[in-house]
């Protein structure tokens, strides 16, 4: 459930004049920027993209980006980006800007759709003339990369279909690959966790619960760590109930002391038009406060009013 759903019927050229008139003359009119984009959706600002170029002879981005700033630029900036080509972006700044961004890596590649890796591929590539997939292996290393890999061929089972044999032997496998072991067999997690399906994963995870009297949570925090650790899991949040996997990634770019400002971004853009409504239910749920206020009290400003504008309501 989205909470930018875009409007019924507009003029592109309109809206192109509205965000000249914003960003021309003196100062910048942030308030009008922040309606007109936040009113539309992806597909309808890329028509007032085209318009803007055709009946104005600039180019909107660029202009954009002179006018405004900082964490407020970038949320408007992601905002006129296509929606592969905004995690094409992501994915490109987490492994090639200062430093990898693991956590990006895991979030983009855990949670997308198979239809969406590939596109993301495809157009990683073209933009980059490297494979995403190469980029990886060159920024990453041992077994995260090999699960990264695996979850970059956008290629897990999307049927239903549950297997109840192989269902209690991959729970069986899983058992004996962590808990059951000294040691951990890491490539048996990274076969079962990312290539079957969804339905059959969840039902895997009811019997490893029997068998192991543990969540499968459990034993991958205990037999796994760290980048590894945080993808397995991604992997398991994400199918189990993807909404309260952002919650939580949301929650956590907020509370404490400074705020991850990437991760909050990127979550709150990418997800505006997909399933925020649930994300706000999950997050009031699991942290008894709301979205809203989370993000009133830890951000100022325009950055602030845009992203309350894309939360779309307190709770």
């Amino acid at each position: 459930m989205a909470t930018v759903k875009g409007v019924s019927s507009f003029s592109a050229e309109q809206e192109a004049q509205a965000l000249r008139k914003a960003m021309k003359g003196f100062g910048t009119d942030e308030d009008a920027i922040i309606e007109t984009l936040t009113k539309l959706n992806v597909s309808q600002r890329q028509q007032v993209l085209i318009a803007y170029k055709s009946t104005i002879g600039r180019d909107l981005i660029d202009d954009l980006k002179s006018e405004l700033s900082g964490n407020f630029e970038r949320v408007i900036v992601g905002l006129m980006t296509p929606t592969t080509m905004y995690d094409v972006h992501e994915l490109r700044r987490a492994l090639k800007g200062a430093g990898t961004d693991e956590g990006c890596l895991i979030e983009i590649l855990a949670s997308r759709t198979n239809a969406e890796i590939r596109h993301i591929s495809e157009n990683y590539k073209l933009q980059y003339g490297s494979t995403l997939e190469d980029d990886i292996v060159s920024d990453t290393s041992s077994m995260f990369r090999r699960v990264l890999v695996s979850l970059a061929t956008g290629n897990r089972d999307e049927g239903t279909f549950v297997d109840e044999a192989l269902a209690q032997q991959d729970a069986q496998n899983l058992y004996e690959a962590g808990e059951k072991k000294w040691g951990t067999d890491e490539v048996q997690f990274m076969s079962i966790l990312c290539t079957r399906n969804r339905c059959h994963l969840l039902r895997v995870f009811d019997v490893y619960r029997v068998i192991a009297n543990k969540d499968i949570t459990e034993s991958i925090k205990s037999e796994m760590s760290g980048d590894l650790e945080d993808a397995l899991l991604a992997v398991v949040k994400c199918l189990r109930n993807k909404p309260a996997y952002f919650a939580e990634r949301l929650y956590k770019s907020m509370k404490g002391l400074g705020t991850d400002d990437s991760t909050l971004i990127r979550v709150m853009v990418s997800r505006s038009e997909i399933d925020m409504l649930y994300i706000r239910r999950e997050f009031l749920a699991m942290y008894g406060k709301s979205l809203h206020s989370f993000i009133k009290g830890d951000c100022s400003g325009d950055y602030r009013k845009v992203l309350l504008r894309l939360c779309g309501g307190e709770d």
